[in-house]
């Protein structure tokens, strides 16, 4: 066989395709436009992002009364200029695009400083904006010196891969966390504080920690149990930490060694949620037409039944009109409302949360809901 035979035979030769792994659950330290690159193509399913703000702090501030103002001034957070930091805005971008599955999508949250310039970047990149959503800080630094409004919100845009890209969007879950309304785009949640908030040697370890219930609201609407969820600026792993307890797979990207070591022993003192509460509210066109207070109507639960969680933890009493009060006797409301507040918890699934005694043991109430389905349906 001739070079030029041998040539044509070595390129109609099939190429085996050598899958390449995601490093799920881990951290990869490294700059994050690097390790995204080293990803492959169309394999996460939403990515979050907290990138640099660049806010140009020019030194340290202070209050009027002297003391010192804890703001960020990190080297991670500046930039040479504004050109710079759009070049660094666009290629990390562009990298996530790449690794973004067709039907995913990405959150990123920024300030005033940096959000307009992210948003134009993105619709240059081809993504399509679905919304942007303002965080109203319930708790906001003032403004020490009185020379402008206080800043109140950070503004994070949610994007799909393109105008008529198909992405997930769990609606109804999202109603049910409101108390059956839409949910708009206006969350107020307070800044990261108390017992969440990391610190080492009583001070922050990360500057600009976000809380757990941003998170938690974003991947409870954004994704689905199993899903990967990239960070590529992971910081103390507030992300992460998420998406074990909901049982999503994450990857994380953070170079700073401070960020990286508090982020693993975060989420590995993270308790995922039990498998029947991670069972999200169904569609109105699949989920079955009835109501708690249906069951007790007719007969299947007896008022004054006590119902309990899996572990025998939480109790609660079933009332006469359907609605359910926690055994303490402080939280009176639907399944969905008392679970959720014993539990602590934004969202619950209270058919999948509350059990009854059974001759076998505990069983979901929802085995009587679908009892009573088979009784009725034609």
């Amino acid at each position: 066989m001739g070079l030029m035979e041998k040539v044509k035979a070595r390129k109609a030769a099939p190429v085996a395709l050598v899958p390449v792994e995601l490093p799920l659950d881990q951290i990869i330290q490294r700059d994050c436009i690097a390790a995204m690159r080293a990803l492959p193509a169309d394999s996460i399913d939403m990515i979050f992002a907290d990138p640099p703000y660049n806010l140009q702090l020019g030194g340290d501030l202070s209050r009027p009364d002297g003391s010192h103002v804890d703001a960020v001034t990190d080297e991670w957070d500046k930039f040479d200029s504004l050109l710079a930091y759009d070049t660094f805005t666009r290629a990390w971008l562009a990298e996530a695009r790449r690794i973004l599955k067709p039907n995913g999508s990405i959150w990123v949250i920024g300030s005033y400083h940096n959000i307009f310039k992210v948003g134009s970047a993105i619709q240059d990149l081809g993504y399509w904006i679905l919304n942007d959503i303002v965080w109203r800080k319930s708790n906001p630094m003032p403004n020490f010196k009185g020379t402008r409004f206080t800043n109140a919100h950070e503004t994070l845009i949610w994007a799909s891969m393109g105008e008529k890209a198909r992405y997930t969007f769990n609606y109804r879950s999202m109603k049910t966390l409101n108390d059956e309304l839409q949910m708009r785009s206006d969350w107020e949640f307070p800044v990261c504080g108390g017992q969440e908030r990391l610190k080492k040697d009583g001070v922050k370890v990360h500057p600009t920690q976000k809380p757990e219930a941003l998170i938690y609201r974003i991947l409870l609407a954004c994704t689905k149990p199993g899903d990967v969820v990239l960070d590529p600026f992971f910081g103390t792993g507030t992300t992460g930490a998420v998406a074990k307890r909901l049982g999503r797979h994450w990857i994380g990207i953070e170079r700073e060694d401070d960020y990286v070591a508090a982020a693993r022993e975060r989420i590995d003192a993270a308790l995922p949620l039990d498998e029947s509460a991670l069972t999200t509210m169904q569609s109105p066109k699949a989920a079955p037409k009835v109501a708690f207070g249906v069951l007790v109507e007719n007969g299947y639960l007896t008022p004054g039944v006590v119902l309990s969680d899996a572990k025998r933890k939480h109790r609660a009493l079933v009332r006469a009109d359907g609605s359910v009060q926690s055994a303490c006797g402080t939280h009176n409301g639907s399944i969905h409302k008392v679970g959720s507040l014993v539990q602590n918890a934004p969202a619950c699934n209270g058919w999948t949360f509350w059990h009854i005694e059974t001759e076998t043991g505990l069983a979901p109430i929802d085995t009587l809901r679908q009892t009573y389905l088979l009784a009725t349906q034609p």
